[in-house]
């Protein structure tokens, strides 16, 4: 692994340090961040719920919240359609929660991914459609290039919504209502670039808010949007989105209010998940273990469990349908062990210098197709699509590496493809299994003119330098600042130079290892290092670390601890 460093001018970081009250350590790591200006750096440390802009600016919530107001004051019928990943999940209980609020009752159907494929297909449509044509239809994380199906439900006599941060891949919609900054982009809209769904349904909902209390509606008077964070954050969080602007502000307010439990079926999800609110609720509790819980029904099953979820107040029921995902969930990571260690064979024998890579297996579920490419992507440093069977077709979902856009991949492609779409870190595709080898080479060529030679070698991007004796509360402080660590603002990872290790590391469950150091002061410090057994650092020799910091809560003791990501020995 490559370490790389940037070092900023001593100057600029004093003064931003200084300015900003944060020490230069922190001012590094907002420079690094690209938060040069002072106004700028102390916004990202003090966010506050004000700095949200008026959801008016963002094109066409002003006219899909007047459409909301219609359906309420009509009582109409509404059905709203979600997909079946976290974001879609979390989009979908926020709205149905708020349309309840308003004394509309309005259904909801998630896809059903082995029936009815990806976004608004026909099938998902017909099923939303066995009860009734609603007077308004609302889409949720898909649609964005759905002209067909949009059409069929206009041509019904049914007003269309969709809400949905994809990219459009052709002519924008030309029937219904879209809410989709991609495709409406225009100058001074770079505020909304990075919401994924929830996040707009968050600006609908308060667009839906605030006209109603300009008309003094007592039900809006009520309703504190502030409550409806949680599920703005479990989105934004999962969805691999920028965390900044304002989705910085949706995730660290939303994790906070997260922190609090107030939702039944969350609190029974983190309680099933090992998640401990006391402890401080961060992105790797949604990434790792309340997120795979939500989506492995969508996977396996039928998302609209996860919805139920979210909405319910019956405690027994969200008991019972936690402990129903966490049973999804561990059948879906059997599975997915398996796929993987058939997807790194694959790899090592046949693809071991291709620059990007699509992996197909038989045998491999579409559901889980996706974990699977997150796996691989990150082991080998490369942009990976894997694929599953479902009949003639060849159906996955892709994952990249910082600096590839994989939207853009796909584009030079797409001829090749049935159906794809997606953001620059994530995609799904389909294809014809006929095209798979024209596909498998077109993609690899695209990958290797977007990112040149840098795939190979892992990198490992050092954010700041520490002194031992730097390592202590007070920087934990100024990271908690930071936080939430995220796309975009990323983990921070320091090098500490000269650490003698005294002692052998303890290993522990044959995997993982614990060590210690003492600073100049004699100040001892503790660390773990993570799935690294098999290469222990040796002792008395002056080493490098590269590590992350984090407090480790154990026996009702919050303690620093250093956790290794790679060593060296020093130069």
């Amino acid at each position: 692994m490559r370490w790389t460093y940037k070092p900023f001018p001593a100057d600029e970081v004093g003064a931003l340090g200084k300015h900003t009250s944060a020490g230069p350590v922190i001012a590094e790591l907002l420079l690094r961040n690209g938060l040069g200006d002072h106004a700028a750096a102390a916004s990202f440390l003090r966010p506050v719920l004000a700095d949200l802009n008026d959801p008016f600016l963002l094109t066409n919530v002003q006219a899909g919240a007047a459409r909301l107001r219609k359906a309420i004051d009509a009582g109409e019928d509404i059905v709203v359609l979600g997909d079946y990943d976290v974001d879609g999940v979390s989009s979908t209980a926020l709205l149905v929660s708020i349309l309840r609020r308003f004394g509309s009752q309005p259904r909801f159907v998630v896809p059903r991914r082995m029936e009815d494929g990806y976004g608004l297909s026909r099938s998902a449509i017909d099923r939303a459609l066995e009860r009734g044509k609603p007077q308004l239809f609302i889409a949720l994380d898909c649609g964005t290039n759905s002209h067909e199906e949009v059409a069929y439900l206009v041509s019904q006599g049914i007003d269309v919504m969709v809400v949905d941060h994809h990219r459009s891949k052709e002519t924008p919609l030309g029937q219904g209502l879209l809410i989709n900054p991609h495709v409406h982009g225009c100058t001074g809209d770079e505020a909304w670039h990075n919401l994924c769904t929830v996040g707009l349904v968050f600006k609908l909902a308060h667009g839906l808010l605030k006209l109603l209390r300009a008309e003094n509606h007592p039900v809006a008077h009520s309703i504190k949007l502030r409550d409806y964070l949680d599920l703005a954050a479990m989105g934004t969080v999962a969805d691999l989105v920028p965390l900044t602007g304002e989705n910085r502000i949706l995730a660290r307010f939303g994790l906070r209010i997260l922190q609090g439990c107030e939702r039944p079926g969350v609190r029974a999800l983190m309680q099933i998940a090992g998640v401990k609110p006391d402890h401080g609720i961060n992105p790797v509790d949604i990434s790792f273990r309340l997120g795979p819980r939500i989506n492995a029904s969508g996977r396996l099953a039928d998302a609209a469990l996860s919805v139920e979820l979210m909405l319910s107040d019956d405690e027994q029921f969200c008991d019972e349908t936690a402990q129903q995902l966490d049973a999804f969930n561990r059948e879906r990571q059997e599975i997915e062990r398996h796929i993987t260690e058939e997807a790194e064979r694959m790899i090592e024998s046949e693809f071991a210098d291709w620059p990007g890579i699509v992996l197909f297996g038989e045998n491999w579920h579409p559901g889980v197709v996706g974990i699977v490419a997150g796996r691989v992507t990150r082991k080998y440093n490369r942009p990976c699509v894997v694929l599953g069977n479902e009949g003639i077709y060849a159906k996955g979902s892709g994952r990249s590496v910082n600096g590839v856009n994989l939207v853009e991949v796909l584009g030079t492609c797409s001829d090749e493809l049935t159906n794809w779409g997606g953001h620059p870190m994530a995609v799904g595709v389909s294809l014809e299994k006929a095209h798979l080898p024209g596909f498998r080479t077109r993609f690899a060529e695209a990958v290797r003119l977007a990112a040149g030679s840098d795939l190979i070698e892992p990198i490992l991007t050092i954010s700041a330098w520490l002194t031992p004796d730097q390592i202590n509360e007070q920087l934990m402080e100024g990271l908690e600042a930071m936080q939430p660590f995220g796309q975009g603002n990323p983990e921070p990872v320091f090098g500490v130079r000269g650490v003698v290790l005294r002692s052998r590391p303890d290993v522990f469950k044959q995997a993982h290892f614990r060590f210690n150091f003492d600073d100049a002061r004699g100040r001892r410090l503790f660390g773990v290092a993570w799935k690294m057994a098999n290469r222990l650092p040796p002792t008395g020799v002056p080493l490098d670390f590269a590590v992350e910091l984090a407090w480790n809560y154990f026996n009702d003791r919050k303690l620093l601890q250093l956790e290794l990501v790679d060593w060296r020995v020093s130069e």
